[in-house]
Order: structure tokens, then sequence, then C-alpha cells
């Protein structure tokens, strides 16, 4: 209950910022940071809950992304239903991903290759086949209307995406409280422990990456209904995929609020650094990638668990200076 209240808080308090500004400015910021928090949240729910890292969910967020759009375009069908479509198809895929890796025991460095080599094969196939529209990509006509999920203010996708970013936060806080999530975290801590005491392995990270999948088959549908436009590097390309993982990780993994912080914290950094050092070529990205890497090696838990990375680091240091080992200072 206390989760389920602060995610109704969080949705008021974007539903008050929304409707109590018309700038363009800041209800695009808005709209793209909930979209990085919902791909990063994507992305938590199998590397942070099931400790599975992925350097290709760019597969799943690919495949919701042309589903939407040829759902619209080849078929003629309405926008919402092909979302549906979308995040069922972006949902198969994982399970297709999972039963291939997951059947061999892949996991660790292994399983983030062949994720990003899955990407990088269907990228190859959206080039090489025409109903993708090869390298030139697919754009889906304007046509404002809700019914048409494409809405002629930018509030619109506001709320839209908050819809989703909501939803994401539910199975998240599903994930920490669900039997089903404490075999997922059970499995990611260890997995030989997990399955002497009963756990199926398989299934649970199946049953994640399906999860995951269909999350990130909703951020492809929702970029195509924003942009109206898709091609294979946007969708199958590297850079979502690391976009996702750096928010969920910045934020802190395996967290309910971990991805959001981290795509606000990055979205300020990125339009903060832009502002400042933008006439000056190449530089706001170096300020951009320092201030990560200081992130990184001094927040280990990331935003949401700073607290507990400070304790730690000043902790240890006292431990260091007095000699006395944390487990018999605290006993």
């Amino acid at each position: 209950m206390r989760d389920a209240a602060a995610i109704l808080a969080f949705g008021l308090a974007v539903l008050g910022l929304a409707f109590s500004t018309d700038s363009g400015v800041a209800l695009t910021f808005l709209t793209m940071t909930l979209y990085a928090a919902l791909l990063a949240q994507a992305w938590n729910v199998l590397g942070g809950f099931g400790g599975q890292f992925s350097f290709g969910h760019a597969l799943f967020f690919g495949t919701g992304a042309y589903v939407q759009a040829i759902a619209q375009l080849s078929f003629g069908l309405n926008a919402w239903l092909a979302l549906a479509l979308a995040v069922a198809a972006a949902a198969l895929v994982g399970a297709l991903v999972g039963a291939l890796t997951f059947r061999y025991g892949l996991r660790g460095s292994y399983f983030a290759l062949v994720t990003l080599a899955f990407a990088e094969v269907f990228r190859i196939l959206a080039v090489s086949v025409d109903f993708t529209g090869g390298g030139v990509g697919l754009m889906v006509p304007l046509r404002e209307s809700a019914a048409n999920m494409q809405f002629g203010s930018r509030r619109g996708y506001l709320l839209l995406a908050l819809g989703f970013v909501v939803v994401a936060l539910a199975v998240t806080a599903w994930l920490r409280h669900s039997r089903f999530g404490a075999r997922l975290q059970a499995v990611r801590d260890n997995e030989d422990a997990a399955r002497a005491v009963g756990v199926d392995p398989f299934g649970i990270k199946l049953g994640a990456i399906v999860l995951s999948g269909a999350l990130m088959g909703a951020g492809g549908a929702f970029y195509v209904q924003v942009f109206q436009y898709i091609d294979p590097g946007i969708a199958f390309g590297p850079a979502t995929s690391v976009e996702a993982l750096v928010a969920a990780i910045v934020g802190g993994m395996g967290a309910l609020w971990g991805p959001v912080l981290g795509a606000l914290a990055l979205h300020l950094l990125a339009e903060t650094t832009r502002n400042l050092f933008g006439q000056l070529p190449g530089l706001n990205m170096v300020i951009y990638g320092t201030v990560l890497v200081l992130i990184v090696t001094f927040l280990p838990r990331g935003l949401s668990g700073a607290g507990r990375s400070v304790r730690d680091l000043f902790g240890g240091r006292r431990d260091a200076a007095t000699g006395i080992a944390p487990e018999r200072r605290d006993g």
C-alpha cells in the first residue's frame, strides 16, 4: 500500500506539473524524461531485479516500434490496437530470446553479448526487407486525434508517457512484493542456491524477460507515435540500449524509483551541459561523461541508494582508521 500511495502521489504531481504550464520546452522535457524512465524501468525488470544484464534491449524497443508502424501503414489498424500488438510482439521476442539463452544457461557477459548480437541481427534484417522500408525507414502520417494516439499538444503525449510509466512502476512494485519477484531476486543473488530450494531459474528468468520486453515494446510504440518515424538505426541501434541501462544504473538497479531518478538526473545533466557549453563542441559531452563516471564510482547503488553508499564510504574510512571491523563494531 505504501508503494501504491507513492505511485499515486507521483502521478498526481506530474499531472499538476503538466497542467500548470503551457511551456513547450517544459512539457517536452517532462515527456522525454518519462520516456527515458519507461525504458530504464523496462531494463530494470530484467537487469536490476533479475541480474541479467542486457546490452541489446533495443531489440524489444525496435520490435514494438516497427509493429506499431507496420500495423497502421500496411494493415490500417487503429493506433491503440497497434499498441497492443506491439507490446505482445515485443513480449514474444523476449520469450524467444529467453528460451534460446536461458535454456543453455547463458548469463553475465555471455548473455549481454548475445542480446547485443540479436539486436544487430534484427537491425540487418530490417535494412534488408521491404515491409520495414529498408534503410529509409517508415513514416507514420499525421492524423491528430486522441483516438489515433496523436495529440495536438505536447501535453497529450506527456499524459500518455505518464500512463506508461505508472504501469511500469506498478509492475516493479509488484515484483518487490510478490512471490515471483522474490524468486527472481533469489535467482539474481544465487541461482544455484535458488534451484536447490525448488525455484525454477529458467521459468523465472523467462517471465522476467517477457515482462521487460513488453515494457520496452511500449516504449518503441510511444516513440513512433511521437516522432512519426522509425528506421533500423533508431529501432535496433545501441543508443537506445545504452540509454535504458545507464539511466537504471545511475538511478539504482533493483529499486522502484531508481530508473525514474536516473532518467531525471541524466536529462537535467544533459540539458544543463548543453545550455552552458553547447557553443563549445564536445565539451558538454566530456562534462556529461565525467559526471557519470563519478556517480558510478562513488554511488555504486545509484542515486536511490546514495545515503547508504555515503555511509558505507565514510564507515569504511573510519574502520581503516580505527582498525575495527564493521561487524565487530556493530556487535
